[in-house]
């Protein structure tokens, strides 16, 4: 497409010489431009998958897929036989029953805090890879009876307690008596600490085997309701049916993570369109400090061009030779941001641990971002997008400058010189 005489001319062009460094600067702030454009938009589109895969792998991997209720509302009883026709279903990997309610936490060393407590048969939390994966301190072993329970390490550090301490939990459902309504009070042995990595679950949420929450809640024999996990969380709603038809003796009541759920990730969602249309314009100004270069190179090149046309150039060759012009300042922008951002993708969080220490400031908060760790997740198909429209919108650009110079009558250039 481009001849040797296109490419040396373009060449030479773009290699200012005395006189000619205002065009130069131009095109380098655009060939920046773009570059700094088309890597900020791989990392930031690279985060946001980051953030939307680990919440939404940390959040299912403990909660469950969806939840299966009582159709009245209150703690469903006689439950293994739900849980036995739920685990023969096709695509279901695994179901459990819970049960769960907020409580207050205190211990002997004087901390406090608001947690949700939840009851799991020990080997259920055992079958857990989120929570047996990531045990920091103490075993899942010693988790069993009525005395054992398992925290947060976050938690942990905010009650002040260590394995083998006790945390008494306090529920605000409390028991008639004479005297009027008293809440519950029950210590428990600490026998192991988890950290998931999203802060929301290490300071808040607290185990217990399934038996000593049924006495603690007064449950006797019942669960407030039936974990599901399926094997494919996308396809969730396939499974919905199956499940009702496999209950259909029984009223029930469905909630799957996507309702559960819905709201949040639709405002990551809406936030990562944002971000995506914010940092195109970085690319959109860049491309149109292409043509503003090409323009001035145009005219500061009239001279020029009148005498290549003169000397038999056809207008196709010097269209071309301005379109190499801005071609080469588009793909090297876009080359340079490509490579820059996926550099910045797979050391990110060593670039965030190394600012934090050279600024001595705390640059992502677990407790304000829920993770405790930088993810970034790169989407081939969302990188080449991205360099697509980088090299796209550097391609446009010279087109107009470039037909203007193919257009430029050598009479009346040479005249005006």
């Amino acid at each position: 497409m481009f001849g040797p005489f296109e490419r040396t001319v373009a060449f030479r062009y773009l290699r200012a010489r005395k006189g000619e460094r205002f065009v130069s600067v131009i095109a380098i702030f655009s060939l920046v431009g773009i570059a700094l454009g088309v890597a900020t938009l791989i990392i930031v589109m690279s985060v946001m998958n980051g953030f939307r895969q680990e919440l939404l792998g940390r959040i299912l991997g403990l909660n469950g897929h969806m939840g299966v209720y009582a159709a009245e509302g209150g703690p469903m009883r006689d439950f293994d036989p739900v849980v036995t026709r739920i685990r023969g279903l096709p695509g279901v990997v695994e179901a459990a029953p819970i049960i769960e309610g907020q409580v207050l936490l205190t211990s002997e060393a004087g901390g406090a805090s608001g947690g949700l407590a939840r009851g799991i048969r020990p080997e259920d939390l055992r079958a857990r890879g989120i929570i047996a994966d990531n045990i920091r301190r103490g075993s899942l072993e010693e988790f069993g009876g009525e005395d054992a329970i398992v925290i947060g390490t976050s938690l942990a550090a905010r009650m002040r307690v260590g394995i083998g301490d006790r945390i008494t939990l306090i529920s605000p459902q409390g028991r008639a008596t004479v005297v009027g309504t008293l809440p519950r009070v029950r210590a428990y042995r600490v026998v192991a600490m988890f950290n998931v990595g999203m802060n929301e679950y290490d300071s808040s949420f607290v185990f217990l085997p399934l038996e000593a929450a049924q006495i603690y809640f007064q449950m006797p024999g019942a669960a407030t309701q039936v974990e599901v996990f399926v094997q494919d969380p996308t396809r969730v709603r396939v499974v919905n049916p199956e499940i009702r038809r496999a209950l259909a003796d029984r009223p029930v009541r469905i909630v799957d993570w996507q309702d559960a759920n819905s709201s949040f990730f639709n405002a990551v969602q809406v936030e990562r369109n944002v971000m995506f249309l914010i940092l195109t314009l970085i690319i959109i100004v860049a491309a149109f400090n292409i043509i503003s270069s090409l323009i001035m190179l145009v005219k500061d090149k009239g001279r020029d061009i009148a005498v290549l046309r003169t000397m038999g150039a056809t207008r196709g060759a010097i269209l071309r030779i301005f379109l190499l012009c801005g071609a080469s300042v588009g793909v090297l922008g876009t080359a340079i941001g490509f490579a820059l951002g996926l550099v910045f993708c797979l050391n990110i969080e060593s670039i965030r641990q190394a600012l934090q220490a050279l600024t001595g400031t705390e640059l992502f908060s677990p407790e304000v971002y829920f993770l405790s760790q930088l993810p970034a997740v790169v989407d081939p198909g969302e990188v080449a997008q991205v360099v697509g429209m980088g090299l796209g919108l550097s391609l446009l650009a010279t087109l107009y400058p470039s037909w203007r110079a193919a257009r430029l009558d050598p009479v009346e250039a040479l005249r005006n010189e």
